[in-house]
């Protein structure tokens, strides 16, 4: 890989109401003055990993190679996980071993994961409630300045990985899932383009979540009427239920959200969750 582009994107739960996100900045900019940071989010719900996973997984490929991402989802800090840097794709990624970075090993497997054990790359106090201070900011800056990653530990071939939900099919039906909620009330399913590649060849296509019965997958969000709901394959190549100019999330009822299935089949005979 050649030299980082001293990049560093940040992704966390932490929230932007309390000066967490800043004091990882500080240390940073400390170890690395020239560094740049870029927020992914930090407005994941606490705890999501899951869904920590899946935006790191979404946004990593848009920045250049040798950026470095720190992923800060951590609920079990302090406690038996390990905290690991890996190398996927030519990108590092930087935070703890609980199933974050399962999208990332997917794609790459289990060569080029480290266990980070070598403590001059920390800070000098390690808190037990804030690693992503003390191990995974510094980690990460060192990281931006070239440091091998292999000199921060050992190379483990163990790392933690997560199942994350696939869409399924049940007799003709394609069974997916909400998977993500965005800011706008989007409900992002895990199901993609491909996955739909048979469906959108026929005219009698039917989209269905909770109560809510779609006929058609549309282009653009202005498709429909203000207010009215639609499908459609979104950036990320997932289908989506969406509303022009409204929140899904509202229109259907906030219990509707992450976990919630979408069926998709060819006719509407007897479509029930």
């Amino acid at each position: 890989m050649q030299r980082p582009p001293g990049i560093i994107t940040l992704t966390t739960d932490f929230g932007e109401s309390d000066p967490y996100v800043a004091i990882m900045k500080g240390i940073i900019l400390s170890i690395n003055p020239d560094a740049r940071i870029v927020d992914i989010t930090h407005q994941l719900p606490a705890g999501s990993i899951q869904e920590g996973g899946l935006i790191i997984k979404e946004s990593y490929k848009y920045f250049p190679s040798g950026t470095v991402h720190v992923g800060v989802v951590d609920p079990g800090v302090g406690g038996k996980r390990r905290p690991i840097t890996m190398l996927a794709d030519n990108h590092f990624f930087v935070g703890p071993d609980n199933g974050l970075f399962s999208p990332m090993i997917e794609v790459q497997g289990h060569t080029g994961i480290i266990h980070l054990k070598e403590k001059r790359y920390w800070m000098n106090k390690i808190s037990s409630t804030f690693h992503g201070r003390d191990i995974f900011a510094p980690v990460a800056a060192h990281l931006s300045l070239g440091v091998n990653p292999f000199l921060m530990g050992e190379k483990i071939d163990n790392p933690t990985t997560l199942t994350y939900p696939l869409p399924s099919k049940n007799n003709s039906d394609l069974v997916g899932e909400v998977i993500r909620v965005d800011h706008f009330g989007n409900l992002i399913t895990n199901i993609t383009r491909e996955y739909l590649s048979t469906f959108l060849k026929s005219k009698s296509l039917i989209i269905k979540i909770a109560s809510l019965v779609l006929k058609k997958i549309s282009n653009t969000y202005n498709d429909v009427p203000e207010g009215q709901p639609l499908a459609l394959i979104g950036s990320s190549n997932l289908l989506e239920i969406s509303i022009n100019m409204g929140s899904a999330t509202k229109y259907l009822g906030r219990e509707y959200g992450v976990g919630t299935k979408v069926i998709v089949r060819r006719h509407s005979a007897n479509i029930e969750l």
